[in-house]
């Protein structure tokens, strides 16, 4: 079952394709779908349909001679070979023939940078983390002065309860009044639970108004990297730091900055206070504190280590479930869901063999601080029980300093519970500091006065040369070419000659490595970033649709745009059939990534963005790759009016596309090595006529001179279309 298999190729591949795909077809029965006549011409049986019915059915040549729907559909491809324009092509290709030199393995987008180290964010400790992350609260520095006030008085308040507790012990033991102590339990009790009620209401206000403020932040700092930082980094590992890393530092601002503070002042106090009392009491406690207060450091490296391996891990976890959503139909085509729930599950076990020993060393820890705690405890009432023998403390006295010794313990233990979750903060932390950290490599321009004249904008490419990370020659080498003000400039060329770097560096996506990129005589570089890119509309071969209506992701062009704008847009796009078929019109949701679309209809939508946002530069990448030929013409024509007064750019492999360019320039291995006309460059027999013959050939068999003009077609057996 060929889907389409040919449509998104260049003319040399297409050729070498087509001939895979034909050893590929021997000995079985073959379903293809398919908009090009090179895909379908040799097919036994052609099905065309036409409104979810079959409108006829035959071979090819019987189809043409009926001049019906199949011939609607394929006439003008048929045009674009014709017995002429092959005469001039029969000796420019050979059988099997390459075209161009050496392609790299890898599409030029693939070359990325590695990102171990950014990931990591190696040399990030703990000082910096804090030091980070309190520069994050300064702004916020009056709920944080109240959450350090409420924090204090609700330890206070909860000592109090515990000290009223025991006056009232001892007086109902010596017979004295006691009611007043117990009206002031019954007001310090639910006070206690009122202060802690408005401390962690501010604590959490302010955390989560900072968690709002980092993902905006995140959010505005990928704006900035992308596209190129995108392409190095895993969907689902940003989704995983937009939300989960981002949740882990939340920690941090509600329940550590606060409670530290308390934890050092109320232990503080408790200590002055048992001194007063006798100062064997606090000095037996002092250790023990102590104790509970440095448990978190114990074996803090290992641990903060094992929480940074661990949020990776979930992170890469998180990313092969997106990996897998997303392509849960091939995976279901292919038969390979248990492979692949294989592959998940040995990641779920990854992320157990990290966090076993994680919450192990955690849990020594915690044990730590519960003998601590008790043994604190114990040396409290031995030392103050020698004080009561030597007649130096009251014994009544004895019961209230222990349960005072004991609070001492509630702030402490509460900052070591929290050192469990600073391990992941950590990694959280880090992981969202390398992308905050990463060098913003493309930066708006001072700016260029922007010309309002008709008739587009000349563009100037000179000596451009980019190499992407780690490849192993330049993706563009010493580039040259002008295109004049409201010209028609195609970029031809076997995969990996550069093409579509080009465009992306004109969007100013990446900036070259040596040379300039011109725009009416200014570098591109002198432009501001949003005031270029409003001058130019792109149409990509992949266009991405948002889980949103139809009208919106066709006003992403120009949301100001009114009502008439988007319905004429639509109407110049081919689009106004569809839209009035569907059940909400414009208002009809496209599914997530636009998969409720086909791919000619999403491409068909990219188009009428372009029709919108009426820019004076049009590039073109593959913009009628997925369209049958009636759309392509329709849509072919509805750009030709788009292109008029316009500066158009356009990077196609059908003939079809290029051959009416004012100019085309041929690229092969990131140099330019011919620039003309159609008819020039065919009549000079070089890389552009072999490109056209290889298209040609990939569906028609090579014409020679003194054969028939209707050539005979190749047989393939039990194929149905």
């Amino acid at each position: 079952m060929l889907d389409e298999a040919l449509s998104a190729v260049d003319a040399e591949n297409e050729a070498v394709i087509q001939q895979a795909l034909d050893r590929l077809m021997r000995g079985r029965t073959t379903l293809i779908f398919a908009h090009r006549l090179s895909s379908v011409i040799d097919a036994d049986r052609i099905l065309a349909l036409e409104d979810g019915r079959i409108a006829e059915s035959g071979t090819h040549s019987e189809l043409m001679a009926k001049r019906g729907a199949y011939h609607r559909l394929m006439a003008e491809q048929a045009r674009d070979a014709g017995p002429a324009e092959r005469a001039l092509l029969a000796d420019a290709a050979a059988p099997g023939e390459a075209v161009g030199g050496d392609l790299p393995g890898l599409d030029e987008s693939a070359q990325m940078e590695p990102t171990d180290a950014i990931l990591r964010a190696e040399g990030l400790g703990w000082a910096r983390v804090i030091g980070i992350l309190m520069g994050l609260m300064a702004p916020w520095k009056g709920r944080l002065t109240l959450t350090f006030l409420f924090g204090v008085l609700r330890v206070g308040a909860l000592i109090g309860v515990g000290v009223l507790s025991a006056l009232v012990v001892a007086a109902v033991k010596a017979g004295a009044p006691f009611e007043a102590l117990l009206i002031g339990l019954a007001v310090v009790a639910p006070f206690a639970g009122l202060l802690h009620w408005f401390e962690s209401w501010i604590a959490h206000d302010m955390a989560f108004r900072l968690l709002a403020e980092m993902r905006i932040a995140l959010f505005d700092k990928l704006d900035k990297l992308a596209p190129a930082y995108l392409l190095r980094r895993r969907t689902g590992d940003l989704t995983a730091m937009a939300t989960q890393d981002v949740e882990k530092v939340e920690y941090f601002f509600a329940h550590t900055v606060a409670p530290t503070f308390v934890a050092v002042l109320v232990p503080g106090a408790v200590l002055i206070t048992l001194a007063a009392y006798g100062w064997p009491i606090a000095l037996a406690l002092a250790p023990f504190l102590l104790v509970t207060a440095l448990a978190p450091l114990f074996m803090r490296a290992r641990i903060d280590r094992l929480g940074s391996r661990a949020r990776e891990a979930l992170a890469e976890l998180n990313a092969h479930a997106v990996d897998t959503i997303q392509g849960l139909a091939e995976i279901v085509a292919f038969q390979q869901a248990e492979r692949r729930g294989a592959a998940f599950v040995e990641r779920i076990r990854a992320c157990h063999r990290l966090r076993l020993p994680f919450f192990s060393d955690l849990t020594v820890q915690t044990a730590t601080l519960e003998v601590a705690t008790g043994l604190g405890g114990l040396a409290v009432i031995v030392a103050g029980a020698n004080l009561v023998g030597a007649g130096s403390l009251d014994s009544g006295a004895l019961p209230l300093l222990t349960l005072l010794a004991m609070s001492a313990f509630l702030p402490v233990s509460e900052i070591a519970n929290v050192g469990r979750q600073l391990a992941e903060t950590l990694g959280a932390t880090r992981r969202l500091y390398a992308v905050h950290d990463e060098p913003v490599v493309v930066t708006d321009g001072p700016g260029v006065a922007a010309r309002t004249r008709p008739g587009g904008v000349a563009l100037e490419v000179d000596d451009v040369t980019y190499r992407y990370y780690g490849a192993n020659r330049p993706a563009l080498d010493g580039v040259s070419f002008t295109v004049p003000a409201g010209s028609t400039v195609a970029l031809v060329g076997p995969s990996g000659a550069g093409k579509t770097t080009l465009a992306q560096l004109m969007m100013r996506f990446w900036d070259p490595d040596s040379g300039a990129m011109r725009m009416d005589g200014a570098d591109l570089r002198d432009y501001r970033l949003d005031a270029l890119r409003g001058r130019i509309a792109l149409v990509a071969q992949d266009t991405y649709l948002f889980n949103e209506s139809l009208r919106h992701n066709i006003l992403i062009a120009r949301p100001t745009a009114g009502e008439a704008e988007v319905r004429q847009a639509v109407e110049r796009a081919a689009l106004a059939d569809f839209v009035a078929a569907l059940p909400e019109g414009l208002d009809t949701p496209v599914g997530e990534r636009g998969m409720r679309l086909s791919g000619g209809q999403r491409q068909r939508v990219a188009i009428a963005r372009a029709f919108l946002k009426d820019a004076p530069v049009l590039i073109l990448d593959e913009a009628t790759s997925h369209l049958d030929a009636v759309n392509e013409g329709l849509v072919r024509r509805a750009l030709a009016e788009l292109m008029h007064d316009r500066t158009t750019v356009v990077i196609a492999h059908r003939l079809s596309t290029v051959r009416g360019a004012d100019s085309i320039v041929v690229l092969d291995q990131g140099r330019v090595v011919e620039i003309g006309t159609h008819a020039q460059l065919i009549a000079r027999g070089g890389l552009y006529a072999r490109l056209v013959a290889h298209q040609m050939t990939g569906g028609f068999p090579a014409f020679h001179p003194g054969s028939s003009s209707t050539p005979e077609l190749r047989t393939n057996p039990l194929i149905s279309s």
